[in-house]
């Protein structure tokens, strides 16, 4: 029975939310939209299935065609990033937080230090998260937590600071990566770093995993013990994560997802991933990564020139990072504004913050799924006056309280003019069905 007719209120909602991701603007870095490939794998009978352990060593009966599945997925990670036999892949870990979770408790002992960057410059939550003498991660209160920096005037590492934060606090792992950091991160310099202390060195490369396999940014591999990413950024698949890790500790960290972290695998999510992988090998992708670079190089010019502070001045990735507070609005006013307007992105933090992450200043914008659409550079210039026409609209109310902000967004004429516009341009790149 099809879903109109056996749930017709879930089926109103999914029409709903795709007639929402159809008509706005979605520039939420850490998003982006699958193929209809992907989601017919997601979909599929493989939803049914269990198979707790690893390949031809189930618990359960009836995973022949689970291990067929799985063995091909691995295979495809491996190809994809070009990597040899020397390297393991686990593909069951079912998100990034749980990957990078697994690889410490594969790896180290319950109080000992990991160090990853601080969450206001740009890093992750799994990375260890204390705030204001609180633990507030699960990674934080099994883990001591030290933190390195960007340096406030350029939004980049200075790497001999790192260096010299990572000799003071020695960390049994160095952690690269996080979520708002638009500079191209070395890693060969950071696993040198790591290697003065013994630690080992993790690089997490969830937004940039699309881009290393489309050799648009550098590999981590030749450099880090463990590399982890999620699934759906960059690499546009479904929601999931690989681990990456050497021979001699893929035991260890098959046996930390499972039973370590979770029960059984989602077959039906590794089917999809191993669909996307088969996507990242091919020469249209390619392209796709590198005009997703394209773009976000264009939009960060873009709002520069309309005197935006973009953080680092420019992007090397798909990200870019705007600190607002020289526009006198902090990011919560601004990324609701934009979406009255149906611009979708979020409010974030910014080296130097002197806000709270619930009420930052800073705006956080990508451009992997504008690419899907099959935007280019023209359409950032456009996106770009839009961003700065919504803002500066808002910008005389950003004095109000949110509740009252909201009440005003509606009767400001640029906004409504703004989603109109925006809705004709969505409707000349539909998303991929």
């Amino acid at each position: 029975m099809k879903l109109t007719k056996s749930d017709p209120k879930i089926s109103n909602l999914i029409r709903k939310e795709f007639k929402r991701q159809n008509g706005e603007l979605q520039l939420i870095p850490s998003e982006n939209f699958s193929s209809e490939a992907v989601r017919e794998a997601l979909g599929s009978v493989f939803t049914h299935k269990y198979s707790e352990g690893q390949i031809s060593k189930r618990y359960y009966e009836g995973n022949e065609i689970v291990d067929e599945i799985e063995a091909l997925c691995k295979k495809r990670a491996l190809e994809a990033f070009g990597l040899s036999k020397k390297w393991h892949v686990n593909v069951q870990a079912y998100a990034g937080s749980i990957a990078n979770l697994a690889v410490y408790n594969a790896l180290l002992k319950p109080g000992d230090k990991i160090m990853g960057m601080y969450l206001f410059d740009g890093g992750h939550l799994s990375h260890g998260w204390k705030y204001k003498n609180k633990k507030i991660t699960l990674s934080s209160k099994i883990y001591n937590v030290a933190y390195y920096f960007v340096d406030p005037k350029t939004g980049k590492f200075d790497y001999d600071e790192v260096e010299k934060k990572v000799l003071k606090e020695k960390p049994k792992i160095l952690i690269s990566g996080g979520t708002a950091y638009p500079a191209e991160i070395n890693h060969s310099r950071l696993s040198k770093i790591a290697r003065k202390v013994k630690a080992f060195y993790l690089a997490d490369i969830a937004h940039e995993a699309g881009l290393v396999a489309g050799g648009v940014n550098k590999s981590p591999f030749p450099y880090a013990d463990i590399v982890t990413m999620t699934t759906h950024k960059t690499l546009r698949g479904p929601r999931g994560a690989l681990i990456f890790s050497k021979e001699e500790s893929s035991e260890q960290i098959d046996r930390s997802v499972f039973p370590g972290m979770q029960g059984g695998p989602f077959n039906n999510n590794i089917a999809a991933i191993a669909v996307c992988l088969k996507e990242a090998k091919s020469k249209k992708f390619k392209q796709y990564v590198e005009q997703i670079v394209r773009n976000a190089k264009k939009l960060a010019q873009e709002l520069v020139k309309y005197g935006f502070d973009v953080v680092s001045k420019g992007t090397e990735k798909h990200l870019i990072l705007v600190d607002l507070r020289s526009k006198e609005i902090n990011g919560m006013y601004a990324a609701r504004a934009l979406k009255f307007a149906g611009i979708t992105l979020n409010k974030n933090t910014v080296p130097g913050e002197t806000s709270s992450p619930f009420k930052p200043s800073g705006i956080r914008l990508g451009t992997p799924t504008v690419t899907t659409r099959g935007m280019k550079e023209k359409e950032m210039v456009q996106i770009a006056k839009w961003i700065n026409e919504v803002i500066e609209a808002a910008i005389p109310y950003s004095d109000l309280s949110f509740e009252d902000f909201e009440d005003q967004l509606a009767s400001i004429p640029e906004i409504p003019k703004v989603k109109k516009e925006v809705k004709y341009l969505c409707s000349k790149f539909p998303l991929p069905k």
